[in-house]
C-alpha cells in the first residue's frame, strides 16, 4: 500500500511539473497584464475586474487551446466542410457525416501542431502582418517614418515594418506581443470591415472601430496560416513547372527565347550576356528553385522567379474585393423595394418614411458588409417545403398545423402561415419563441448548402420575382437554382459571406495567379519541345 501511494504521489508530483513547465513556457506567460485582458476580451472571455495578473493568466490558460490550438472545435458544419474543401478533402459524404466526424477530419488537416501554434504566438511580429496589402504596410512605415528602398516591393516592406515592430511599440509605450489598436492607427474602418470580408470572417454587429480591430487580430493568425499554405502550393506548381527543364530543352532553346524566359520569369541579364552565357543563367536558377545547389533556399528563388507572388496574392484579394462589392452593387439594381427594406429590416437599418427606391439602395450599399441579425419578414423564404411543414407541424399553434397538412398546399400558403405562427410565438415569448429561433437555426444550418435544390421551378420563379428579377427566357432549373442562390447569398450576407461571395472570388483570383505562374515557366518549355521535336523529324528525314 505504501508503495502505491508512493507512486501515486511521484505520478502526481511528475504531471505538475511537466504542467507546471508548459504553463512556464507559454507564449502568454511574458505578456503584459494589458495583453492579457485583452486576448481575453478579444476572445469574449469575461474576467473580474479588478484581478491580478495571476487570475487572469489562468483564465487565459483555460481558454487557450479552444481558440489558438483547436479553433474549429466550435466551427459549424458548413465552416467545417468548407475547410476540408480547401484542402483538397473528397467532401461528397460530408453531408452525411456527423459534425463530431468532421472535426475529428479537419483536426487530421490542421495548419500547425500545438507546439507549433505556441511557438508562433511567441514571434508575433513574423506573421501578423503578413495579411496586409501591400499599401497597408507601405501606410504604416510611412507613418513611423521607415525609409524603404525602390523599388517598393512587398518583401522590401514586410521586412522593413518587421524589423522596426517592436522599437515602434516601444517607443510609442505599447506592448508588442499581443498589439493594441496602435497597430492599426493607419487602417480605417472601411479597411477593417474590408479585411473581414476578404478573409471570409464576418463583422461584429453592431460594429465599433474597437470591434472591428479585436475581430480583425483575433483572426490574424489563422489568415497568415491560409496565405502561407496557399504560397506553399504556388511554389509546388512552380518547382513542377521548372521541373520539366531538362538540359536538352534548355540547349535546343535559341538566344531569344532563352532571353524572353528570363524576362517572365524575373531573372536578371547583364548586358552583352553571349548564348552559353544564357543557358547557364537558366539553369543555375532551375537549380535553387529545385533546391540542386549546396545552400540553396527554394522559398528565396520561388520569389524571384514567380515575379512577387506575395504582391499578386494582395492584388488579387483587392480584386476580388472590388469584384464582390460590383456584384453586389449588380444584384441590388434590380431588386424590388419591399427586398430593399426587408435586407435594411434584418440588419436592424432603420428607413426613413418615404424613402424611394434609389434612396433604399444607397442605404442598403451603406450596410453591404453588414450580415444579417435576428429575424425579419423573409426569414422563412429560403426555407425547403419539407422545413415549412415540419416547422408548421410541431409549432404548437393549431392553425398552422393544419396549413402543413393541407394536401396540395402551396410554398406561398405555407410561408404566410410560418409568419403568423412566428409573429404569435415572437408575441408570446418565452420558451415559445425560444424554440422558433432554434428551429430556425438548425433549418438554416442543414439547409444552407442545399438551398432551393428541391424547388419546382414556379417556386424558383416566384422567389425571384419577390427581388424584382425577370427570368431570362429559356432558362434552365440549374440556371433558376442558381440565380435565385446568388439573390439569397447577397440578401443573407451582403458582402460578408464567409464563404458564398467574396471567399470563393479570392480564391479563383488567387488560383488564377498560379496557372499565370506556371504559365509564363512553361511558354518557353512548351516551345522548346515543340523546337525540339521539330529538329529530330527533321534529322530523321536527313537519314
Amino acid at each position: 500500500m505504501r508503495i502505491a501511494k508512493a507512486l501515486l504521489s511521484l505520478a502526481l508530483v511528475a504531471d505538475a511539473a511537466i504542467a507546471s513547465s508548459w504553463f512556464s513556457n507559454a507564449a502568454y506567460n511574458k505578456w503584459h497584464e494589458t495583453e492579457l485582458e485583452r486576448w481575453l476580451s478579444d476572445h469574449d472571455v469575461p474576467y473580474p475586474t479588478p484581478a491580478d495578473r495571476k487570475d487572469l493568466e489562468k483564465l487565459v490558460q483555460k481558454n487557450w487551446e479552444s481558440n489558438v490550438v483547436t479553433p474549429y472545435n466550435s466551427w459549424d458544419t458548413a465552416q467545417l466542410t468548407s475547410y476540408l474543401k480547401q484542402k483538397g478533402v473528397d467532401t461528397k459524404q460530408s453531408a452525411q457525416s456527423s459534425r463530431d466526424s468532421l472535426v475529428s477530419q479537419v483536426k487530421n488537416y490542421w495548419y500547425e501542431t500545438e507546439d507549433k501554434a505556441q511557438t508562433s504566438w511567441l514571434n508575433v511580429k513574423d506573421w501578423i502582418l503578413d495579411s496586409w496589402t501591400d499599401s497597408q504596410l507601405k501606410a504604416f512605415c510611412d507613418r513611423h517614418g521607415i525609409p524603404v528602398p525602390q523599388p517598393r516591393t512587398r518583401d522590401t516592406l514586410l521586412q522593413k515594418a518587421r524589423a522596426n515592430y517592436e522599437t515602434i511599440a516601444k517607443k510609442a509605450g505599447e506592448t508588442a506581443s499581443y498589439p493594441g489598436n496602435w497597430l492599426y492607427e493607419t487602417w480605417s474602418e472601411s479597411d477593417l470591415k474590408e479585411w473581414l470580408d476578404t478573409h471570409g470572417y464576418p463583422a461584429p454587429q453592431p460594429s465599433t472601430r474597437d470591434k472591428l480591430i479585436a475581430s480583425v487580430r483575433r483572426n490574424s493568425r489563422l489568415a497568415s496560416l491560409h496565405l502561407q499554405e496557399q504560397q506553399e502550393a504556388a511554389k509546388k506548381k512552380a518547382q513542377e513547372a521548372y521541373a520539366t527543364l531538362t538540359d536538352k530543352i534548355i540547349d535546343a532553346w535559341s538566344e531569344t527565347q532563352l532571353k524572353e524566359f528570363c524576362d517572365k520569369n524575373s531573372i536578371p541579364v547583364p548586358q552583352g550576356t553571349k548564348l552559353n552565357q544564357l543557358r547557364a543563367l537558366v539553369r543555375k536558377n532551375r537549380a535553387e528553385i529545385m533546391g540542386d545547389t549546396v545552400g540553396a533556399s527554394a522559398a528565396s528563388a520561388y520569389g524571384a522567379a514567380t515575379s512577387n507572388v506575395g504582391e499578386n496574392v494582395a492584388w488579387a484579394t483587392d480584386a476580388a474585393s472590388r469584384a464582390a462589392q460590383d456584384a453586389f452593387d449588380s444584384a441590388i439594381n434590380t431588386w424590388s423595394e419591399s427586398r430593399l427594406k426587408g435586407y435594411l429590416d434584418a440588419r436592424g437599418v432603420p428607413v426613413p418614411q418615404g424613402s424611394k427606391a434609389d434612396e433604399l439602395r444607397a442605404l442598403v450599399r451603406k450596410h453591404a458588409h453588414k450580415a444579417a441579425s435576428g429575424w425579419s419578414a423573409w426569414t422563412w423564404d429560403d426555407l425547403t417545403v419539407d422545413n415549412l411543414k415540419a416547422y408548421l407541424a410541431n409549432s404548437g399553434d393549431a392553425a398552422a398545423k393544419k396549413v402543413s397538412e393541407k394536401a396540395g398546399a402551396t410554398r406561398e400558403e405555407l410561408v404566410s402561415a410560418a409568419n403568423v405562427a412566428y409573429a404569435s410565438a415572437s408575441s408570446a415569448g418565452g420558451s415559445s419563441y425560444a424554440s422558433v429561433t432554434s428551429y430556425l437555426a438548425h433549418a438554416t444550418d442543414n439547409a444552407k448548402a442545399a438551398t432551393f435544390d428541391t424547388w419546382s421551378e414556379s417556386d424558383l420563379k416566384a422567389y425571384l420575382d419577390s427581388y424584382g428579377i425577370p427570368v431570362p427566357q429559356g432558362s434552365t432549373l440549374n440556371e433558376l437554382r442558381a440565380l435565385a442562390r446568388r439573390q439569397w447569398t447577397y440578401y443573407k450576407y451582403g458582402t460578408s459571406s464567409p464563404s458564398e461571395t467574396i471567399f470563393a472570388k479570392i480564391k479563383e483570383n488567387i488560383l488564377g495567379g498560379w496557372d499565370w505562374i506556371t504559365g509564363q515557366v512553361m511558354i518557353g518549355s512548351d516551345a522548346a519541345k515543340k523546337k525540339a521535336e521539330e529538329g529530330r523529324a527533321k534529322a530523321h528525314k536527313e537519314l
